[in-house]
């Protein structure tokens, strides 16, 4: 309301043009193949859909999944909503803290299942109870211990302690902490579902993703590619609670329609999930980690970050071929960002159509 009030006094309803932002990769000999298949639409009528091959966004993939161009595309152009949302993201990443404790907490139960689960010293029966305290945990444990991506057997596991003697203690963290991770996903059905699940699903497969590429870690390090994965997007998530936020306020029918929005939130998106591994006061290596996969002008050298790095490519790959959403072409290049054949893809694209 007084956002509204203060517009109306001072007329800032006219939209205004941003200088576009730098590219979600600098690799320039694939950048310069990418941005062939990359233009901006051609002007159609309003309600006409431009096909994806000509639309897609490479710069900030998974933007362009969740907000699809079309020939409203307003390009560098941020409508009212788009920088209602900026500037949200701007406060939050001068106040981080605030969206930690108020917009995203992170649940205290992991820190301490996971050190529970780690010490060998805890007999699985006190692991169970503790477990069983929480029943929605217990039921979301059940389910994804059953989901085809991660089920492990041909018996479906009906119990806890049959979970333990299947999975064993390592496998089954993960599983515990993904179900304490999603709790952080509370909003309106409608919204999830549009918007939502996406974000949970992607963040899903690039957990799934950074456990098979763990060749040369540690198993702490592989251990932590899986918990990167799944937190990498919870700056999206963040901003996609802001978004909710903002439709209220917005005018009937105004949407992020421009690829400055997508690229823009790409990028703060990044450097807000490392801010808030920060405020969780996460180790030290999830922090760095974290930030090296903001730094958008370069790949992650280091083997953790780009473990990561590498598997959110492929998942938003994924995402958008299956989608319809990406054509052969611009999918071949990508890959090759990916340093992953085709044939190979098309393995992993199967598993990721189960999660």
């Amino acid at each position: 309301m007084v956002r509204k009030l203060f517009n109306k006094l001072f007329n800032i309803r006219q939209k205004t043009s941003i200088a576009q932002p730098k590219g979600f990769r600098n690799d320039t000999s694939v950048q310069d193949e990418l941005a062939n298949i990359s233009t901006k639409p051609q002007k159609q009528t309003a309600t006409e859909e431009v096909p994806i091959s000509d639309s897609v966004d490479v710069s900030a993939l998974f933007y362009s999944l969740l907000f699809p161009a079309k020939t409203t595309d307003t390009g560098g152009v941020a409508n009212n909503l788009e920088k209602a949302v900026i500037a949200d993201v701007e406060h939050a990443l001068s106040s981080p803290q605030g969206i930690a404790d108020k917009v995203l907490k992170l649940p205290t139960r992991i820190a301490e299942l996971n050190t529970r689960l780690s010490d060998d010293s805890v007999e699985i029966k006190q692991l169970i109870q503790l477990i069983q305290q929480d029943p929605v945990l217990s039921v979301d444990l059940l389910k994804l211990c059953n989901s085809p991506a991660f089920r492990r057997g041909d018996n479906e596991v009906t119990s806890l302690q049959q979970a333990f003697v299947q999975l064993g203690r390592e496998q089954l963290k993960r599983y515990v902490t993904t179900c304490l991770v999603r709790e952080m996903i509370a909003i309106k059905p409608i919204y999830y579902r549009r918007f939502g699940l996406q974000i949970w699903r992607h963040s899903l497969q690039v957990a799934f993703l950074s456990t098979q590429f763990t060749d040369g870690l540690s198993v702490e390090e592989q251990e932590a590619a899986f918990m990167l994965g799944l937190l990498h997007d919870v700056g999206k998530i963040a901003i996609f609670k802001m978004l909710l936020d903002e439709f209220q306020l917005a005018e009937p029918g105004e949407q992020p329609n421009s690829w400055l929005f997508r690229q823009v939130m790409t990028s703060k998106s990044l450097t807000l999930s490392a801010l808030l591994a920060q405020c969780w006061q996460l180790p030290k290596s999830f922090e760095s980690s974290l930030s090296q996969l903001a730094n958008l002008n370069s790949k992650p050298v280091k083997p953790l970050p780009a473990v990561v790095w590498r598997a959110n490519l492929i998942s938003e790959c994924s995402m958008l071929f299956q989608a319809n959403k990406l054509d052969d072409a611009c999918l071949t290049r990508l890959l090759i960002d990916a340093d992953l054949s085709r044939e190979e893809f098309a393995i992993l694209h199967d598993k990721l159509k189960e999660i």
